[in-house]
């Protein structure tokens, strides 16, 4: 399995102004334009570490799944929630020739922990031997950060606080997540059970 992000989350869409008041930084200094270049870098590795740990995607954009078989034959689960659509299953053969899957074969069922692609018959649709299978999708809460919800919101500018607290401290603590940042995440995690298939 192969997870690919079609783009980047916008610079346009990341709060910096916001997160600047956060920091209670000034303004109208010479070096805002560096400052603010770093800031970005904190929001997006913060953004980063919160949707590995939560498997949701907090802005929405495209991805795409690349599976070589499904997991199960009339059922395949997403591995990053929130999905809002799912925009094509694309079928590959071993010569790498495309074909695009019946939208009435499969559905999506979404869910906040497991989104999910069904098969509308018995099974999914067939994957070409030695070739595999492309899920294109969006998956986010919505395009725009007032989208997230309010905790998620929260814990980012919380962990892109703490990156750029100790950005000079070389040694760091390695303790991973701060505590108040676990805290608002707990509720989003989703639980892996059979070896993260589920």
């Amino acid at each position: 399995m192969v997870l690919t992000e079609g783009a980047p989350v916008a610079e346009a869409v990341l709060p910096v102004a916001e997160f600047r008041d956060h920091l209670r930084l000034g303004r109208g200094f010479a070096d805002v334009g560096a400052e603010d270049a770093a800031l970005v870098g904190y929001l997006r590795a913060a953004l980063a570490a919160i949707e590995g740990r939560t498997a949701k995607a907090l802005l929405a954009r495209a991805f795409t799944l690349s599976l070589p078989r499904w997991r199960w034959g009339d059922m395949q689960t997403l591995p990053i929630a929130p999905v809002s659509a799912v925009a094509e299953l694309r079928l590959i053969d071993s010569a790498g020739a495309v074909s695009v899957a019946d939208r009435a074969s499969w559905r999506l069922v979404q869910d906040m922990a497991r989104p999910r692609l069904v098969a509308v018959g018995a099974l999914l649709p067939r994957i070409p031997t030695d070739g595999r299978v492309e899920v294109a999708f969006t998956a986010g809460f919505g395009p725009a950060w007032a989208d997230l919800p309010v905790d998620l919101a929260q814990a980012v500018f919380l962990l892109a606080a703490q990156y750029f607290e100790f950005r000079h401290d070389s040694a760091g603590d390695g303790a991973g997540m701060p505590f108040g940042v676990s805290a608002l995440i707990e509720r989003w995690r989703t639980v892996r059970v059979l070896g993260g298939g589920a």
